[in-house]
């Protein structure tokens, strides 16, 4: 069987998949993705890049579309070069938020093509608009409109489509939903785990280790998408009220979701400078390796995650896989994983006394704490990548006449 992959960020959401198919006897896999995807070793890889940008005069509503068509123009050249060099795939299985499916079935029209359908965007009763600091505007509810165009075409063109989670399903058109599976891709639930002996060190010398008072907060970029702005608000109420608590904080200075402050370099720079805290007790660390961010979620008391109705971060579920004990916002994807009192504790994303006072608790109270992170650890185990991968192999069969 011949898979083929194709994915801006290569192999992105879709690593351990890849993993078990190369390794499956009679089995080739093949990847496609941009000049700048990071790769995967043992796979080869297609690389494009497209030949220009959406044009200056292009009407800002569609600009992200031309942009798609501008990927999957390119992709199409590659598909067609391997095409006529006599390769033709089974299956491909493919993240398309860039446009990189667009004309797949125009090169391999029998060929079953599965989507990693992400998100739908919604005009309403989703991310927008839910933050009254940044209220909707018939300009921005113009723009998802049209930009919803990409992932109709996506969603229709499909064979199969997986989506991680029951809510982002629900954000679908319903007369789409049975054409949508829910699989979790996974995360790595045996590698990240409780571990008593890790620990977290300072350039000064300094180590917390678990047991230490510790508040994490972790996200790819800290931005309001992830409630950076309300956790940052949070933290000089909580400093004060625990004056031997430490805070690390893991995450970028870029944009993933949303806009840039206007009057600041990031958001980090506005919400110091708006809530001024220690900086011998709140920690920065930026975009760090992945031993180090795990340490940080193995050392932590309590684990902070917010995020508008949006797409579910894995942070939450590996946080959640090293025994944490996370204070969530009460948004609808993190209902889907937290059940309050049970495995977590919810919060309203926007009431900072609440979130402060469920942190002091954690930190003042570990026999219930311990409670609730043993069931975290068990609730994150139903998100294995074995799990996922079994999923995704179980359509794939389908499709693909092998089961």
């Amino acid at each position: 069987m011949r898979v083929l992959f194709i994915h801006q960020n290569f192999p992105g959401q879709l690593r351990h998949l890849i993993a078990h198919l190369a390794r499956r006897p009679g089995t080739e896999v093949l990847g496609i993705g941009r000049e700048t995807a990071p790769g995967m070793e043992g796979i080869r890889l297609l690389r494009y890049r497209p030949h220009r940008s959406p044009a200056k005069e292009t009407h800002p509503y569609v600009r992200t579309f031309e942009d798609a068509v501008l990927h999957g123009q390119q992709v199409l050249r590659l598909l067609l070069d391997l095409k006529s060099k006599g390769y033709r795939p089974d299956a491909v299985v493919a993240h398309p938020g860039w446009g990189e499916t667009l004309f797949v079935k125009l090169a391999f029209p029998d060929t079953k093509l599965i989507h990693y359908s992400e998100y739908y965007f919604q005009i309403e009763g989703a991310d927008a608009g839910f933050d009254p600091e940044f209220p909707s505007t018939l300009e921005g509810a113009a723009f998802i409109t049209v930009r919803n165009a990409l992932h109709l075409l996506n969603i229709e063109q499909c064979d199969v489509a997986i989506t991680p989670t029951r809510w982002q399903r629900s954000r679908y058109p319903a007369v789409f939903h049975d054409k949508i599976h829910v699989v979790h891709e996974g995360v790595d639930v045996e590698g990240l785990k409780p571990d008593p002996d890790a620990f977290v060190r300072f350039p000064d010398g300094r180590v917390l280790r678990p047991g230490d008072p510790v508040v994490t907060y972790v996200a790819r970029n800290l931005e309001p998408y992830r409630g950076f702005h309300c956790f940052m608000r949070a933290l000089p109420p909580l400093l004060e009220a625990h004056p031997d608590c430490q805070v690390l904080v893991v995450g970028g200075d870029e944009v993933s979701y949303g806009d840039r402050p206007k009057d600041a370099a990031h958001w980090r720079e506005k919400m110091l400078r708006e809530n001024p805290v220690d900086p011998a007790r709140v920690h920065f660390l930026g975009k760090v390796a992945y031993d180090v961010y795990r340490c940080v979620l193995q050392v932590s008391v309590v684990h902070v995650y917010l995020t508008y109705p949006f797409v579910l971060s894995w942070s939450a579920l590996e946080a959640m896989a090293c025994g944490g004990l996370l204070v969530a916002s009460d948004t609808a994807p993190v209902r889907e994983v937290i059940r309050h009192g049970e495995n977590g504790w919810l919060t309203d994303f926007f009431d900072r006394d609440a979130l402060v006072g469920r942190l002091l608790h954690a930190l003042s109270n570990p026999p219930e704490a311990a409670a609730l992170r043993a069931s975290a650890r068990q609730s994150a185990l139903v998100y294995s990548t074995k799990r996922g991968v079994a999923g995704y192999m179980e359509q794939i069969e389908k499709l693909c006449g092998t089961v």
